[in-house]
């Protein structure tokens, strides 16, 4: 069923239910006013009665007289409407016949002989539907009153007869102008969707939904092209990606062959040249493996991992500043400030970023500079006593593939600080650049919401396990 099927059927029943209340709350106020007429005109009927003197003297109907030729009998047609006295016993005391005697049940003896009361009652005689109102008479027992109710049950069947047409009517035109109304609410939505559809069909990144108001179908055309806009940029982004790979894959590449082809002939170089060019091909073959692996790092965007867990950020930047201290030798002094701290996350991916960071302060600090490395509050903070940023570069250096001009003679293809940042947008954090007031390079980061723990002297706060830092190497921002 069609979403305009749907609509044209619940306005269709929508309708249908007010009608057929409407219709039922008409019949019944007709059927009340008619009746309550009929009511009021026995109560006028018998007031009189209420207040004659009683039949036969003094004694009444008690006094066992015959009292039918006294009380002319009515006919139910008659306007004055059937009257029958009842005697304190519940016995009739008058009537025509008995063809059209008035029902006579157990509460109509009751209110007999108390002689107090009345009630109103429907009954069948002859085949005559009437309505009946029985009055106590005090000592003299009571009186029934009774009308016909033909003219106002022939008036309530022709009421109902026009009602149900009425209503008929009224519901196969609720449903031909629901369908209507369904068509022209839906007009909208039929367009919106063909649109979206000759997007999908021919998939151009550029083009957008025009918006017209400010309705839920306008919201909805902002939301999808905010959608688009966000989709262009990511595709737009893999195709710099891949331009950007290729365009540094060239060199390392190229390089290789090149050594390569000259190693064909390497009997007929000297021996020292030829383990310069093994070494020159080693390291182009790290280069380029550092490439690739930047470039995957990249691909794999700043979603979050479905699988998590808790780490302990000091404990990375401890074991990542011993192995640089082993690797730096006296090169460059470390003075780390670690206040234990614990984050939810990647662990593989944390340490990744942390020795991003800590290689690119350690490349350009200066023979025996200090690099500080500070956590406290769940904000990891790396500076080093270098040249500092060119304040023309501080908006690009976590731009990918982005290099400063005074990096360009240098080992790296400017993914190192790239990968900090999506690492960092991954764990629900940040990282800024700046440099310090006293100079050199100031980096802050953090990896999201984090807990500081107490470390117990008890507890195993050994460095994590070298195993995590196995893909680390000094990176190249």
């Amino acid at each position: 069923m069609t979403l305009r099927t749907r609509m044209a059927a619940v306005a269709g029943v929508a309708v249908a239910l007010t009608v057929v209340v409407l219709a039922a709350a008409q019949y019944e106020a007709a059927r009340s006013t008619l009746r309550g007429q009929i009511d009021s005109a026995l109560r006028d009927r018998a007031t009189p009665i209420e207040s004659s003197p009683p039949l036969g003297g003094h004694g009444g109907p008690a006094d066992g007289d015959d009292h039918r030729d006294k009380v002319p009998p009515n006919p139910f047609g008659d306007a004055a409407g059937k009257v029958q006295y009842l005697s304190p016993q519940g016995t009739i005391l008058s009537s025509s016949t008995t063809s059209s005697q008035l029902p006579v049940d157990a509460r109509a003896k009751e209110l007999a002989a108390s002689g107090t009361g009345s009630y109103f009652s429907d009954a069948h005689v002859s085949g005559v539907h009437l309505r009946v109102l029985t009055v106590g008479l005090g000592r003299r027992g009571a009186a029934q009153i009774a009308r016909p109710l033909t003219e106002v049950d022939h008036a309530l069947q022709q009421l109902l007869l026009v009602l149900l047409a009425v209503g008929a009517v009224g519901i196969l035109v609720a449903a031909v102008l629901g369908g209507v109304v369904a068509r022209a609410a839906l007009a909208p939505v039929s367009r919106f969707t063909r649109r979206t559809e000759a997007l999908t069909a021919n998939p151009d990144l550029s083009q957008r939904l025009e918006i017209e108001g400010q309705d839920e179908l306008a919201r909805l055309a902002r939301s999808f092209n905010a959608t688009l806009d966000a989709l262009e940029r990511s595709a737009e982004a893999q195709r710099h990606l891949v331009a950007d790979a290729s365009h540094e894959l060239r060199t390392p590449i190229a390089s290789l062959r090149a050594n390569i082809q000259v190693l064909q002939d390497a009997d007929l170089l000297p021996e020292a040249d030829r383990e310069s060019l093994r070494a020159d091909i080693i390291a182009e073959l790290d280069e380029l493996t550092a490439l690739v692996g930047d470039v995957v790092e990249l691909a794999r965007g700043s979603k979050p991992s479905d699988v998590v867990d808790d780490v302990r950020i000091d404990q990375i930047v401890h074991a990542l500043v011993e192995r640089a201290e082993r690797r730096a030798g006296d090169v460059v002094v470390f003075r780390s400030t670690l206040q234990p701290t614990v984050v939810s996350g990647e662990p593989e991916r944390i340490s990744r970023a942390i020795s991003n960071l800590i290689g690119n302060a350690h490349k350009w600090s200066p023979p025996g500079g200090l690099i500080e490395i500070g956590l406290a509050d769940g904000t990891l903070s790396i500076r080093d006593h270098g040249a500092g940023f060119d304040e023309a570069d501080l908006p690009y250096v976590f731009d990918r593939f982005y290099r400063a001009d005074s990096a360009r003679g240098m080992p790296g293809s400017g993914l190192g600080l790239a990968i900090v940042r999506q690492a960092a947008e991954a764990h629900g954090g940040w990282v800024t650049a700046a440099n310090a007031p006293d100079g050199g390079a100031l980096v802050t980061l953090s990896f999201g919401p984090s807990v500081v723990v107490s470390d117990d002297p008890g507890e195993d706060s050994s460095p994590v396990s070298v195993a995590l830092l196995e893909h680390e190497r000094e990176p190249r921002a």
